[in-house]
């Protein structure tokens, strides 16, 4: 199976917000239900229900859609009552695939992980992030502008395969050789600190918020993505995901919750700036000079080059899958065409 032990990369990705406050976790939601009567003056929304969406860690940019999709009433125009919660044991996957929440936020390499451990109750619903916003950081001193350059270097590791193998592999296509990369254990919250007092000199992150942090610092660093060095790696990261049996159950709740979704990240789009007072006033212990920065740079990737925000290439998402089949990071070789469904997005 995807070897997930030791530092997860979900304390990796959501390091840096870890100042931020805990949130209540809550129970299942109920089922969905009928239309109510139609003599009030305000039209009753069609669906009515209550939803746990679990959250892959503590709130940030990522996030922002969610926040106002609850925020702005789009949730409750579409008679939805929803809760967001964190992951009760440090994974949404779980939370989701037993429906302890009904959707929630996943990635496209977690949710391999889950199938090839038998939790296949969850499935990818929606991309956040049209493409793959990750890749390596180091200081601008160090002359680190691609894979190769990492050789003779020291690489802060969250210890899990798949992520060494996505080392070994860029560095290998780029002509390095990985046998002089050295690797230690991933312990900073704040990857520009870290960098900063020269506990290692490349890191992976998150472009979207360890490298606005470093331009709000005004900090110099080098940075090159994994999706512009193997397109292999411009996997789905992050999802919305839903409980497989609850949306398949209540596909009227799955399609009105995408649609509020949909309408929270087309405003974080189109009006970042307020997006991210949104997520201020919902989560005001982030840090706003970044929170401001990081909505401006996602305002472009929610989307991208897409039809519309959400979308899933089939042939993408296969590749990964395959990768990860070819390169033996699974146990049980996943169905290459599993783990995702559009359909209830409009």
């Amino acid at each position: 199976m995807i070897n997930r032990n030791a530092i997860s990369r979900r304390a990796f990705v959501g390091g840096s917000f870890a100042g931020a406050a805990a949130l209540a976790l809550a129970g299942c939601g109920s089922n969905g239900g009928n239309a109510s009567s139609s003599d009030d003056k305000k039209a009753v929304p069609a669906v009515q229900a209550k939803i746990t969406f679990c959250l892959d860690y503590t709130p940030n940019t990522n996030h922002t859609g969610i926040y106002v999709a609850k925020n702005k009433g789009f949730f409750a125009d579409e008679g939805l009552d929803v809760e967001i919660v964190q992951p009760a044991d440090g994974t949404a996957e779980g939370m989701i695939g037993s429906g302890q929440a009904q959707f929630g936020v996943s990635y496209q390499d977690y949710i391999a992980a889950s199938y090839d451990e038998g939790n296949t109750g969850l499935e990818a619903v929606a991309a956040i992030i049209q493409h793959n916003t990750s890749g390596i950081m180091s200081r601008q001193e160090d002359r680190i502008t691609r894979a190769k350059e990492m050789e003779n270097h020291v690489y802060t590791t969250w210890d899990m395969a798949v992520e060494q193998a996505t080392i070994k592999q860029i560095m290998e296509s780029d002509g390095g050789d990985y046998s002089k990369l050295k690797m230690v254990p991933y312990t900073v919250d704040d990857e520009v600190s870290g960098l900063k007092a020269n506990m290692f000199d490349c890191v992976w992150v998150y472009e979207g918020w360890a490298v606005q942090n470093a331009k709000v610092q005004d900090y110099p660093i080098n940075y090159f993505s994994f999706k512009d060095m193997d397109d292999v790696f411009d996997f789905y990261t992050p999802v919305l995901a839903a409980n497989t049996e609850y949306a398949k159950a209540n596909p009227d709740v799955a399609k009105a919750f995408l649609r509020a979704a949909k309408k929270g990240y087309e405003f974080a789009v189109q009006q970042p700036e307020d997006a991210a007072k949104i997520l201020l006033e919902e989560v005001p212990e982030l840090d706003a000079d970044l929170v401001n920065a990081s909505a401006t740079y996602l305002a472009g990737q929610y989307t991208a080059e897409a039809e519309s925000w959400g979308v899933i290439d089939k042939d993408r998402w296969a590749k990964y899958f395959q990768w990860l089949n070819d390169n033996q990071l699974v146990t049980n070789q996943l169905d290459v065409n599993a783990g995702y469904d559009t359909s209830y997005l409009a």
